[in-house]
């Protein structure tokens, strides 16, 4: 109940004092709901006036590990930093946890991550009349759908696909499984191809239960998809640095971008951090669902036409 009254006092004060528009109140106030979020993900009952700049710190380095992009990170710190300064008007604080909050120093380049506008660009940019064509949209859809890693997709398998439930099953790093919701445009794509290309390939032996098979039926490769990947976005004029694991990071900034709940994209996205623990590895397969059929780009498109 803090946190929900300060956040009020918050957003009332940035329209009445500060004038700002209600998408930038909007803005301001999901970016604390999400510092709130994760620290409930910490299993910590820290009143937003004990929040310290060694926890800020580690919320950061959270929405990093996510996939958000720099400019998203930024506008989150910027979020806060307002937080705490209409905290320490009020009196409430002494000093600011956030005066000295600054992006995380990454250790490798994160990939680019493409804009809804541009992942439709991507898809798009596949030509249907070509060979091995309704596979490749199917592999792109799932990937941006589910926010997949290569090995994921490469290893998919027909049994793990229940469409009628809207879910697949993804054997993820260390051989965990997770159940991930899945767009119906995905789901489409992949019955297609299943009724078309893939029933008449020759499968190999051992390779009857992969969804996604090459020409030889055998299973695809992760360079195979690199180099598709890269050779769609190149088809689309786009010139960002684009691999497979920027679908992922895209997939998770724009749930997250959307308002999506951040124990649900952790779950969805299979990730392992120092801020969470086995206990979130068993959310609600129903609340999951809702999430993503709520807030993906690929169903508000749908749901707005």
């Amino acid at each position: 109940m803090v946190w929900k009254s300060l956040i009020k006092g918050f957003a009332d004060y940035m329209r009445l004092e500060r004038s700002l528009s209600s998408n930038s109140i909007e803005a301001y106030t999901n970016d604390i709901l999400k510092l709130h979020q994760f620290i409930l993900l910490k299993e910590l009952e820290t009143h937003p006036t004990e929040v310290d700049y060694a926890l800020l710190q580690e919320f950061i380095l959270y929405i990093n590990k996510l996939g958000l992009n720099d400019r998203s990170q930024a506008r989150i710190i910027s979020g806060i930093k307002a937080f705490y300064k209409f905290l320490l008007m009020e009196d409430l604080i002494k000093d600011s946890p956030a005066a000295m909050l600054e992006g995380p120093k990454l250790q490798r380049k994160i990939p680019d991550v493409l804009s809804i506008d541009e992942m439709q660009e991507v898809l798009h940019a596949i030509d249907m009349s070509k060979p091995h064509a309704q596979r490749n949209r199917a592999m792109l859809e799932t990937l941006y759908a589910c926010g997949l890693r290569v090995s994921e997709l490469t290893g998919l398998k027909l049994t793990n696909f229940f469409h009628d439930q809207g879910y697949i099953k993804v054997i993820g790093k260390s051989d965990k499984e997770r159940i991930i919701p899945i767009a119906d445009e995905a789901i489409k794509h992949i019955q297609l191809y299943i009724q078309t290309e893939r029933r008449h390939i020759n499968i190999q032996k051992g390779y009857e239960d992969f969804m996604f098979l090459n020409r030889r039926g055998k299973g695809l490769t992760r360079v195979m998809i690199f180099t598709l990947v890269k050779q769609f976005v190149s088809d689309a004029g786009i010139k960002k640095v684009v691999s497979p694991h920027t679908f992922r990071h895209s997939f998770a900034t724009h749930l997250v971008e959307g308002g999506a709940d951040l124990r649900a994209v952790q779950e969805m996205l299979g990730h392992e951090s120092i801020t969470t623990t086995e206990i979130y590895t068993h959310l609600d397969k129903k609340f999951l669902k809702e999430t993503i059929m709520l807030y993906h780009p690929s169903n508000i498109t749908k749901s707005t036409i």
